[in-house]
Protein backbone atom coordinates (compact mmCIF):
# COMPACT_ATOMS: atom_id res chain seq x y z
CA UNK A 1 0.00 0.00 0.00
CA UNK A 2 1.44 3.64 -0.80
CA UNK A 3 0.69 6.28 1.30
CA UNK A 4 -1.03 8.41 -1.35
CA UNK A 5 -3.96 5.72 -2.07
CA UNK A 6 -7.11 6.43 -0.69
CA UNK A 7 -10.37 5.24 -1.59
CA UNK A 8 -12.36 7.77 0.54
CA UNK A 9 -15.36 8.82 -0.90
CA UNK A 10 -15.59 12.97 -0.21
CA UNK A 11 -19.21 12.95 -0.64
CA UNK A 12 -20.10 9.95 1.48
CA UNK A 13 -17.80 11.24 4.27
CA UNK A 14 -19.81 14.76 3.74
CA UNK A 15 -22.99 12.90 4.58
CA UNK A 16 -22.21 11.17 8.10
CA UNK A 17 -19.89 14.33 9.15
CA UNK A 18 -23.47 16.05 8.65
CA UNK A 19 -25.19 13.61 11.34
CA UNK A 20 -21.95 13.14 13.58
CA UNK A 21 -24.01 14.41 16.78
CA UNK A 22 -26.27 11.98 17.11
CA UNK A 23 -24.63 8.65 16.91
CA UNK A 24 -25.60 8.03 20.82
CA UNK A 25 -29.38 8.93 20.30
CA UNK A 26 -31.14 5.71 19.82
CA UNK A 27 -33.91 7.48 18.15
CA UNK A 28 -31.75 10.33 15.71
CA UNK A 29 -30.62 9.51 12.42
CA UNK A 30 -28.51 6.32 13.35
CA UNK A 31 -31.49 4.41 14.81
CA UNK A 32 -31.02 1.44 12.40
CA UNK A 33 -27.79 0.89 13.80
CA UNK A 34 -28.79 1.30 17.28
CA UNK A 35 -31.63 -1.45 16.61
CA UNK A 36 -29.33 -3.78 14.59
CA UNK A 37 -26.61 -3.46 17.07
CA UNK A 38 -27.66 -6.51 19.22
CA UNK A 39 -27.76 -8.55 16.38
CA UNK A 40 -24.33 -7.61 15.02
CA UNK A 41 -22.42 -8.11 18.08
CA UNK A 42 -23.96 -11.40 18.07
CA UNK A 43 -22.28 -12.26 14.88
CA UNK A 44 -19.24 -10.32 15.71
CA UNK A 45 -18.48 -11.95 19.05
CA UNK A 46 -19.36 -15.44 17.71
CA UNK A 47 -16.96 -15.53 14.80
CA UNK A 48 -14.30 -14.24 16.75
CA UNK A 49 -14.68 -16.56 19.77
CA UNK A 50 -14.71 -19.43 17.33
CA UNK A 51 -11.56 -18.07 15.40
CA UNK A 52 -9.44 -17.69 18.20
CA UNK A 53 -11.31 -19.92 21.03
CA UNK A 54 -12.22 -17.66 23.57
CA UNK A 55 -14.89 -17.91 26.09
CA UNK A 56 -17.58 -16.03 25.40
CA UNK A 57 -18.67 -16.44 29.77
CA UNK A 58 -15.16 -15.23 30.48
CA UNK A 59 -15.53 -11.46 31.93
CA UNK A 60 -12.58 -10.32 29.18
CA UNK A 61 -12.68 -12.90 26.51
CA UNK A 62 -10.93 -10.60 23.95
CA UNK A 63 -8.23 -9.90 25.99
CA UNK A 64 -4.81 -9.78 24.17
CA UNK A 65 -6.49 -9.29 20.80
CA UNK A 66 -5.54 -6.07 18.96
CA UNK A 67 -9.26 -4.67 16.96
CA UNK A 68 -9.55 -2.39 14.45
CA UNK A 69 -12.92 -0.62 13.72
CA UNK A 70 -12.88 1.22 10.55
CA UNK A 71 -16.03 3.17 9.75
CA UNK A 72 -16.03 3.56 13.84
CA UNK A 73 -18.63 6.27 14.00
CA UNK A 74 -19.51 7.11 17.10
CA UNK A 75 -18.26 4.24 18.48
CA UNK A 76 -21.43 1.74 18.73
CA UNK A 77 -18.93 -1.09 17.96
CA UNK A 78 -15.98 -0.09 19.38
CA UNK A 79 -16.81 0.14 23.08
CA UNK A 80 -18.49 -3.39 23.60
CA UNK A 81 -14.91 -4.60 22.12
CA UNK A 82 -13.57 -2.58 24.76
CA UNK A 83 -15.40 -3.59 27.22
CA UNK A 84 -15.02 -6.99 26.13
CA UNK A 85 -11.02 -6.49 27.10
CA UNK A 86 -9.89 -6.28 23.44
CA UNK A 87 -7.43 -3.47 22.40
CA UNK A 88 -9.52 -1.21 20.06
CA UNK A 89 -8.57 0.88 17.28
CA UNK A 90 -11.58 3.28 16.27
CA UNK A 91 -10.81 4.66 12.54
CA UNK A 92 -13.26 6.90 10.59
CA UNK A 93 -12.90 9.33 7.81
CA UNK A 94 -15.36 11.64 8.99
CA UNK A 95 -13.49 13.80 10.82
CA UNK A 96 -16.12 15.21 13.33
CA UNK A 97 -17.27 11.66 14.38
CA UNK A 98 -13.87 11.10 16.36
CA UNK A 99 -14.27 14.42 19.48
CA UNK A 100 -17.73 12.27 19.73
CA UNK A 101 -16.74 9.08 20.10
CA UNK A 102 -13.85 9.88 22.17
CA UNK A 103 -15.88 11.92 24.78
CA UNK A 104 -18.21 9.03 25.00
CA UNK A 105 -15.69 6.74 25.95
CA UNK A 106 -14.24 8.90 28.41
CA UNK A 107 -17.63 8.61 29.83
CA UNK A 108 -18.06 5.75 29.61
CA UNK A 109 -14.81 5.11 31.61
CA UNK A 110 -13.15 3.28 28.07
CA UNK A 111 -9.88 3.11 26.54
CA UNK A 112 -10.00 3.49 22.79
CA UNK A 113 -7.53 5.01 20.55
CA UNK A 114 -10.15 6.69 17.83
CA UNK A 115 -8.18 8.49 14.97
CA UNK A 116 -9.42 10.81 12.40
CA UNK A 117 -7.66 8.33 9.34
CA UNK A 118 -7.87 5.86 7.04
CA UNK A 119 -7.73 2.04 6.07
CA UNK A 120 -5.20 2.84 3.44
CA UNK A 121 -3.02 5.14 5.82
CA UNK A 122 -3.18 2.92 8.11
CA UNK A 123 -1.31 -0.35 6.43
CA UNK A 124 0.59 2.32 4.68
CA UNK A 125 1.95 2.83 8.49
CA UNK A 126 2.30 -1.10 8.97
CA UNK A 127 -0.48 -1.29 11.62
CA UNK A 128 -1.53 -4.98 11.77
CA UNK A 129 -4.55 -6.29 13.55
CA UNK A 130 -6.10 -9.54 15.48
CA UNK A 131 -9.37 -8.87 14.13
CA UNK A 132 -10.68 -5.78 11.47
CA UNK A 133 -14.15 -4.56 11.68
CA UNK A 134 -15.39 -3.60 8.61
CA UNK A 135 -19.13 -2.97 8.94
CA UNK A 136 -21.36 -0.99 6.68
CA UNK A 137 -18.48 0.80 5.00
CA UNK A 138 -17.68 -0.99 2.12
CA UNK A 139 -20.79 0.57 0.15
CA UNK A 140 -19.39 3.79 0.63
CA UNK A 141 -16.33 3.85 -0.64
CA UNK A 142 -14.47 5.30 -4.14
CA UNK A 143 -12.73 1.51 -4.82
CA UNK A 144 -14.14 -1.38 -2.77
CA UNK A 145 -11.25 -3.93 -4.52
CA UNK A 146 -8.52 -1.13 -3.20
CA UNK A 147 -10.37 -0.73 -0.05
CA UNK A 148 -10.38 -4.25 0.95
CA UNK A 149 -6.74 -4.69 -0.20
CA UNK A 150 -5.71 -2.23 2.74
CA UNK A 151 -7.65 -4.53 4.98
CA UNK A 152 -6.09 -7.29 4.27
CA UNK A 153 -2.99 -5.74 4.84
CA UNK A 154 -4.06 -4.95 8.39
CA UNK A 155 -4.87 -8.42 9.34
CA UNK A 156 -1.83 -10.47 11.06
CA UNK A 157 -1.41 -13.62 9.65
CA UNK A 158 -4.33 -15.76 10.65
CA UNK A 159 -6.14 -12.50 11.50
CA UNK A 160 -9.96 -12.18 11.34
CA UNK A 161 -11.94 -9.78 8.81
CA UNK A 162 -15.87 -9.21 9.39
CA UNK A 163 -17.41 -7.28 6.83
CA UNK A 164 -21.02 -6.51 6.28
CA UNK A 165 -23.03 -4.26 3.37
CA UNK A 166 -26.45 -4.20 1.39
CA UNK A 167 -27.27 -6.62 -1.19
CA UNK A 168 -28.38 -5.44 -4.52
CA UNK A 169 -31.11 -6.50 -5.77
CA UNK A 170 -34.98 -5.01 -5.95
CA UNK A 171 -36.09 -5.97 -2.46
CA UNK A 172 -32.92 -3.57 -0.96
CA UNK A 173 -33.93 -0.78 -2.75
CA UNK A 174 -37.43 -0.99 -1.04
CA UNK A 175 -35.93 -1.68 2.11
CA UNK A 176 -32.84 0.10 2.59
CA UNK A 177 -33.79 3.34 0.62
CA UNK A 178 -36.95 3.72 -0.70
CA UNK A 179 -38.17 1.94 3.62
CA UNK A 180 -35.60 3.40 5.65
CA UNK A 181 -34.73 6.84 3.85
CA UNK A 182 -38.61 7.76 2.00
CA UNK A 183 -41.18 5.74 4.07
CA UNK A 184 -39.61 5.24 7.88
CA UNK A 185 -36.93 8.62 7.65
CA UNK A 186 -34.69 6.49 9.39
CA UNK A 187 -31.83 7.70 7.12
CA UNK A 188 -31.61 11.15 5.41
CA UNK A 189 -32.35 10.94 1.63
CA UNK A 190 -29.35 10.26 -0.39
CA UNK A 191 -27.42 8.17 2.58
CA UNK A 192 -27.22 4.90 0.33
CA UNK A 193 -26.22 4.63 -3.05
CA UNK A 194 -28.31 1.72 -5.64
CA UNK A 195 -25.35 0.92 -7.78
CA UNK A 196 -22.67 1.07 -4.73
CA UNK A 197 -24.63 -2.49 -3.12
CA UNK A 198 -23.12 -5.46 -3.38
CA UNK A 199 -24.18 -8.90 -3.65
CA UNK A 200 -22.57 -11.91 -1.48
CA UNK A 201 -20.65 -13.35 -4.42
CA UNK A 202 -19.39 -9.93 -5.60
CA UNK A 203 -18.68 -9.28 -1.93
CA UNK A 204 -16.80 -12.83 -1.80
CA UNK A 205 -15.08 -12.70 -5.10
CA UNK A 206 -13.49 -9.42 -3.98
CA UNK A 207 -12.56 -10.56 -0.59
CA UNK A 208 -10.62 -13.88 -2.29
CA UNK A 209 -9.09 -11.27 -4.69
CA UNK A 210 -7.68 -8.74 -1.79
CA UNK A 211 -5.89 -11.50 -0.76
CA UNK A 212 -8.27 -13.50 2.21
CA UNK A 213 -10.17 -16.37 2.48
CA UNK A 214 -14.02 -16.55 2.83
CA UNK A 215 -15.31 -18.87 5.68
CA UNK A 216 -18.80 -17.21 6.91
CA UNK A 217 -21.72 -15.47 5.21
CA UNK A 218 -25.21 -14.81 7.30
CA UNK A 219 -28.12 -12.39 6.68
CA UNK A 220 -29.46 -9.93 8.98
CA UNK A 221 -33.62 -10.05 8.96
CA UNK A 222 -35.68 -7.10 10.40
CA UNK A 223 -38.81 -8.78 11.50
CA UNK A 224 -41.62 -6.41 11.71
CA UNK A 225 -43.86 -7.83 13.76
CA UNK A 226 -41.04 -8.20 16.51
CA UNK A 227 -39.55 -5.05 15.43
CA UNK A 228 -35.69 -6.87 15.68
CA UNK A 229 -33.37 -8.05 14.00
CA UNK A 230 -31.74 -11.90 13.80
CA UNK A 231 -29.19 -13.56 11.93
CA UNK A 232 -30.12 -15.64 8.74
CA UNK A 233 -28.06 -18.79 7.18
CA UNK A 234 -30.52 -18.18 4.14
CA UNK A 235 -31.63 -14.91 3.80
CA UNK A 236 -28.74 -12.90 2.42
CA UNK A 237 -31.34 -10.53 0.17
CA UNK A 238 -31.04 -7.28 1.61
CA UNK A 239 -28.53 -6.77 4.78
CA UNK A 240 -25.67 -9.51 5.48
CA UNK A 241 -22.24 -9.95 7.16
CA UNK A 242 -19.65 -12.16 6.00
CA UNK A 243 -16.57 -13.51 7.85
CA UNK A 244 -12.77 -14.18 5.85
CA UNK A 245 -9.25 -15.10 7.49
CA UNK A 246 -5.93 -13.93 6.03
CA UNK A 247 -4.06 -17.24 5.75
CA UNK A 248 -0.56 -15.22 5.25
Amino acid sequence: MQAAETTVDPAEVAKFEAMAAEWWDPNGKFKPLHMLNPCRLDYITGQIAAEFDRDLSAQQPFEGLRLLDIGCGGGLLSEPMARLGADVTGADAAERNIPVARIHAEQSGLEIDYRHTTAEALAAAGEQFDVVLNMEVVEHVADPLTYLRACKALLKPGGLHLCSTINRNPKSFVMAIFGAEYVMRWLPKGTHEFNKFITPDELYALIEQAGMTPVDRKGFTFNPLTWDWSLSDRDLSVNYVTAAVNRG
